[in-house]
């Protein structure tokens, strides 16, 4: 099982992401974990990421998925695997894509979990002000405002990554904020969808692709045959 979860911040995706690796045996990949392990083991990407990290500056798409294209040819990650907080832009996406295909490998689903904004912000204020009550230090993440910024940058750079996925068939809308145990069970309920069909994503060919985009690939086909059809005979 392959997958990508999707949501902004405070969607719960690090809470299903622990129930899917406890259900499925899958491991899940951090691609910050990554960088950093990779810096630490001193690889060849570890020692080309290690100036970059340390100036605090972001590191360049390829470098990142060649991060991840490291750590998914590691054992423990040959039954499957999650991504989390990777791809974040559809740049992203795409390179991903394309190393994907090299190693012959699909993405199973892209899971979004939906979620309303302004309640997610009301849910951080009225933590914070239990916490408060009680006396609690507060984490830098339960701030409102630091909650609100994330969430704008979230829609701007990631969002659009919703319709990337949706237009290649391969994005599954969950509801998160619905209870915990449902979100987990609708997750699963997709997931046993998605394995009684064919996979998704940049290694399936036309006539195992999803419907919608063997639909499209079907259109491309007629419209180019078409073009390219010899025209009638005139009548005499």
């Amino acid at each position: 099982m392959r997958l990508i979860l999707l949501g902004p911040p405070g969607a719960g995706k690090g809470t299903q992401a622990q129930h899917l690796v406890a259900k499925y045996g899958i491991v899940q990949l951090s691609t910050g974990d990554m960088l950093r392990a990779a810096v630490k083991a001193a690889t060849p990407l570890g020692r080309k990421v290690e100036g970059i990290m340390a100036s605090g500056a972001l590191c360049p798409d390829d470098v990142v998925v060649g991060i991840v294209e490291e750590r998914i040819s590691e054992p423990d990650a040959k039954k499957g695997f999650i991504l989390d907080g990777f791809p974040r832009t559809v740049p992203q996406a795409q390179a991903l894509d394309r190393m994907l295909a090299k190693h012959g490998i699909a993405l199973d689903a892209v899971i979004e979990l939906r979620v309303d904004e302004d309640a997610l912000i009301r849910r951080i204020e009225s933590r914070v002000a239990e916490m408060q009550k009680r006396g609690e230090p507060l984490r830098p993440d339960d701030n409102p405002d630091i909650l609100h910024r994330r969430l704008v940058a979230y829609r701007e750079q990631t969002a659009p990554l919703i319709a990337y996925y949706a237009d290649h068939g391969a994005l599954r809308s969950i509801d998160g904020m619905a209870p915990i145990a449902e979100v987990s069970t609708s997750i699963e309920r997709a997931l046993t969808a998605v394995e009684e069909g064919p996979q998704i994503g940049s290694a399936t060919t036309p006539q195992s692709a999803p419907p919608r985009v063997a639909k499209s690939v079907a259109k491309a086909v007629q419209r180019s045959d078409r073009k390219t059809a010899l025209p009638r005979a005139k009548r005499g």
